[in-house]
């Protein structure tokens, strides 16, 4: 078993990046630094712990908000001297600011929510088009149909699915859509698509 602590390259300031991920959607959620010191106690707590240059002490993510990372995976690149934390953020906020993530902000300034996985960026438009429906937008109107219309089309598009997979052809195509009326009905449920995955997180266990 390799000894990351001996395996990976500290800079002249004996520290190193750590890109904190999260382990539900994939949004990278800040990047701070670590020194071996902290390194160390993340290792030994499975908890995320990080070297402040400001105030040049160790800092312990969440102790005083109780947004605590548990730590699931610690990756290195290929040259060693790069971080890759993936974590479960309790509370679902990294950010000091109260925002999930810290890449929050688009190159215009605007807040934005931060890049996801695929399906999560089609589950936000889903829920951006509930918040705010237009005419011309298939999602509201299938909204505004309420639970029998979604029921209806998400029935109709699994057998869809059985009749792809039966042929041979078009599979990934019906999956796709049997996946986006699924995030309809979450969205109308008022279930977050971060709540299937937490379901998906303990299964694989």
């Amino acid at each position: 078993m390799v000894d990351i602590l001996n395996a990976v390259q500290f800079d002249a300031q004996g520290l190193i990046p750590a890109v904190v991920q999260d382990v539900l959607d994939g949004t990278v959620l800040m990047v701070a630094w670590m020194n071996r010191a902290s390194l160390a106690c993340t290792l030994e707590t499975g908890e995320t712990w990080f070297w402040s240059r400001s105030r040049q002490k160790l800092w312990h993510k969440g102790e005083s908000s109780g947004h605590l990372q548990k730590v699931h995976a610690l990756r290195y690149d290929c040259d060693s001297d790069v971080l890759l934390v993936t974590v479960e953020q309790l509370g679902d906020i990294a950010c000091h600011t109260g925002e999930r993530s810290c890449f929050h902000r688009l190159d215009s300034g605007k807040k934005s929510l931060p890049p996801a996985d695929t399906l999560s960026q089609v589950f936000r438009t889903v829920q951006e088009r509930k918040a705010n429906p237009t005419e011309k937008s298939y999602t509201s109107r299938l909204l505004a149909g309420g639970a029998n219309q979604i029921l209806k089309k998400l029935g109709e598009e699994t057998a869809e699915v059985v009749m792809a997979a039966k042929d041979g052809e078009r599979i990934a195509e019906e999956v796709a859509d049997l996946w986006y009326h699924t995030l309809v009905l979450l969205a109308h449920a008022d279930l977050d698509i971060l709540d299937v995955y937490r379901v998906l997180q303990e299964r694989k266990r």
